[in-house]
């Protein structure tokens, strides 16, 4: 029926976002629509809503209740995160946790069997509302997700979620769902019993309904796994163990998330009331933690960041010049997202390396084995260089080196189709330099990603001048389709990642030359949150690629070279590519050597690394380098990984005090030297009053 009428046993309900038909066969269906709204996220008004309803099912209980949602792209998204962004700012959390948990309660507690229906996303809050459902029918469709991915907001999931799905599945798999913030294939969620059954997308109301329409008992094996791994002494064993194992990636002072929901897991005990209480109160102390205040913050960034690729692309055909790792990888990558994609390079050895590559990367992502040829085969090799004559977009991934690759505009863009675009994947050199003989500049840009292609999720789109509105927006759409951030960046040198990037990697470097151990600058890098180490980094990166932004920069930013980038590598001794480089690299790892006995640390070393990055985020957004602050945290975060639990370069400065930050700077300056000085920007009123 249609939303605001009633039905039979709903006289007199009047809701908005929830259409209810009671069927002939005693089946309700409560379908979720949130009005006004593309996908469904569970708001509080919703929540009222669904208390409503589920209390008039309580009076009158029907033979069963099927959950299912009006939108086509999903079942529920999640919980609102404005309004819980808005409820933390008001100190209310607790009270729409209460909400959340007495709603989904009085579902659990509902005399009728009671199903779920999924398909597409089933995130957060919608995956509490499956859990407090008896059972869960899922579509097969690719597109069906089904996860709690609370974790990367700084909290754990509080509406029931982090009680139930322990007791449904067992501990490890809902531990691991949780602490992660993974979410599950439908085949995967069945494969540990959060789903009860898989069927086809066109089959999946009437599953559900057959489901609703008789009572089932989970298998005994089942039902004794999850209490076995969920009982007093099991939690006791198994909670160190968990903490060991996140210790490994977050440090508890920096994502304080995990570990509550281990300590909460592990102590609490009880009925279900006293479960969900303690569940409440630790989530809503979690809630007004600045980790998870700055994880919202991010989530909003990358949102904003998702917003700038909307409208279609018109690019269909990829033709990517250079079959090098970064080259080899775009194209990879473009292919595994469905475009059509022709690698070119001067001999066929290249390409043969990327075609291999590119092999295993769609191994690790079409997991489905009989869709992996046809993935394989968007992607060919094009020696002849023949792909730019039906390519929609062009990207040029040769070496960087100006004079190269303006002879190579020269030769590919009269064989350009009129429309298409010409990009460069530089990663420091200025466009004004690259576009000086090209015939339409308008269509010419920069398309800067980041190493490895498959992890990072950030691209820079390197504007100029004399570049169309119509290029911005197809590149940024284009982003869009192969999943990655657009950020919109000024073509000056470095652009916005490696131009802050590069002080912070630079000091480092300078920092090993004075004799510390590469090991101890990376455990203060660490210690800050950065997810990696920049000795690290520079071997990962690779000490040629690195030494090449620092010619190319260091000129720019007036800063010294040390002796690890002031030249080229020796061969064979490039990083983690080589095996060797500033450490030793077995089987991808770095082995860093055992420090002296003893030693300790400079006490300025941290600042040394990390106040460089700040001076030049500052310097950047003074520059224009983004149009602005949030854009510019957005950028260095899924650029470089900057903890993200910091909120970003300019929010740290905002909530440690410029002032504070500024004089410790001026510290550093006096005791090392000129390369500390503040750069224009520090008094800027947006490093003081947050946007």
């Amino acid at each position: 029926m249609m939303a605001g009428k009633a039905t039979a046993g709903f006289d007199g309900l009047r809701f908005e976002h929830w259409h209810v038909e009671s069927r002939a066969d005693g089946i309700v269906i409560a379908t979720i629509d949130r009005a006004g709204q593309t996908v469904n996220a569970l708001s509080q008004d919703m929540l009222i809503e669904l208390g409503t309803l589920v209390e008039r099912l309580a009076i009158d209980p029907p033979k069963g209740v099927v959950f299912r949602s009006g939108k086509a792209s999903g079942f529920v998204a999640g919980a609102d995160v404005r309004e819980f962004q808005a409820f933390d700012a008001q100190g209310t959390v607790k009270d729409a946790l209460y909400r959340g948990q007495q709603v989904f309660q009085r579902i659990a507690d509902l005399p009728c069997p009671t199903v779920a229906a999924i398909h597409g996303y089933c995130m957060g809050g919608g995956t509490e509302l499956a859990l407090a459902c008896r059972a869960r029918v899922a579509s097969k469709d690719p597109s069906t997700r089904i996860g709690l991915p609370e974790v990367k907001l700084g909290i754990y999931p509080g509406w029931g979620g982090s009680v139930r799905l322990p007791r449904l599945v067992g501990a490890p798999a809902a531990m691991d769902m949780m602490l992660t913030g993974r979410a599950l294939s439908a085949s995967a969620a069945k494969a540990i019993g959060l789903v009860d059954k898989l069927v086809e997308p066109a089959a999946l109301l009437d599953a559900a309904i057959d489901l609703a329409s008789r009572s089932s008992t989970r298998p005994f094996a089942q039902h004794f796994r999850a209490w076995a791994s969920n009982c007093w002494p099991a939690r006791q064993v198994l909670a160190p163990i968990l903490i060991k194992q996140v210790g490994r990636k977050a440090r508890r002072e920096h994502y304080p998330a995990p570990y509550a929901l281990i300590d909460t897991w592990r102590r609490a005990s009880g009925g279900i009331t006293s479960l969900l209480s303690a569940e409440r109160r630790s989530v809503a102390r979690l809630a007004g933690t600045a980790t998870a205040r700055n994880l919202i913050r991010v989530f909003f960034l990358q949102e904003r960041l998702k917003a700038q690729g909307s409208g279609d692309s018109g690019i269909r055909r990829v033709h990517v010049v250079g079959a090098g790792v970064m080259g080899g990888d775009i194209a990879a990558w473009s292919a595994c997202k469905g475009f059509e994609v022709t690698l070119n390079d001067r001999e066929q050895r290249f390409i043969d390396a990327a075609l291999e590559r590119a092999q295993a990367l769609f191994a690790k992502k079409v997991k489905d084995d009989a869709r992996r040829p046809a993935v394989a085969a968007r992607l060919r090799g094009d020696v002849a260089g023949d792909g730019v004559l039906d390519a929609d977009l062009v990207i040029e991934a040769i070496l960087e080196q100006a004079q190269a690759k303006r002879a190579l505009y020269a030769q590919v863009e009269p064989r350009m189709q009129p429309g298409a675009l010409l990009t460069s994947n530089t990663s420091s050199i200025p466009l004004v330099e690259l576009r000086e003989n090209i015939a339409r500049p308008a269509r010419f840009a920069g398309l800067h990603y980041f190493n490895p292609v498959a992890l990072m999720p950030l691209v820079e789109i390197v504007q100029h001048d004399a570049m169309a509105d119509a290029t911005r927006q197809r590149l940024a759409a284009f982003c869009k389709a192969i999943d990655k951030l657009p950020v919109l960046v000024a073509g000056t040198p470095g652009f916005l990642v490696n131009r802050v990037l590069f002080p912070y990697l630079l000091e480092a470097a300078t920092a090993l030359s004075e004799g510390i151990p590469g090991a101890v600058i990376d455990k203060a890098a660490t210690r800050f949150g950065m997810p990696m180490g920049p000795i690290e980094l520079i071997d990962t990166v690779g000490l040629d690629v690195a030494a090449g932004v620092a010619h190319e920069l260091s000129p720019y930013l007036g800063l010294q070279l040390p002796a690890a980038l002031s030249t080229p590598p020796e061969a064979g001794k490039r990083g983690r590519k080589d095996g060797q480089g500033l450490y030793r690299w077995v089987e991808g790892k770095a082995i860093k050597p055992e420090l002296p006995k003893g030693y300790a640390a400079p006490a300025d070393l941290e600042d040394r690394l990390v106040l460089p990055l700040l001076n030049e985020a500052i310097a950047a957004l003074h520059d224009g380098v983004v149009a602005d602050a949030d854009l510019l945290d957005a950028g260095v975060i899924f650029g470089t990984g900057f903890a993200p639990f910091r909120g970003g370069p300019i929010q740290y400065v905002r909530e440690t005090g410029a002032d504070v930050l500024l004089a410790r700077l001026q510290a550093l300056e006096q005791a090392h030297g000129p390369r500390f000085a503040p750069r224009a920007g520090w008094d800027s009123p947006t490093l003081r009053n947050p946007t």
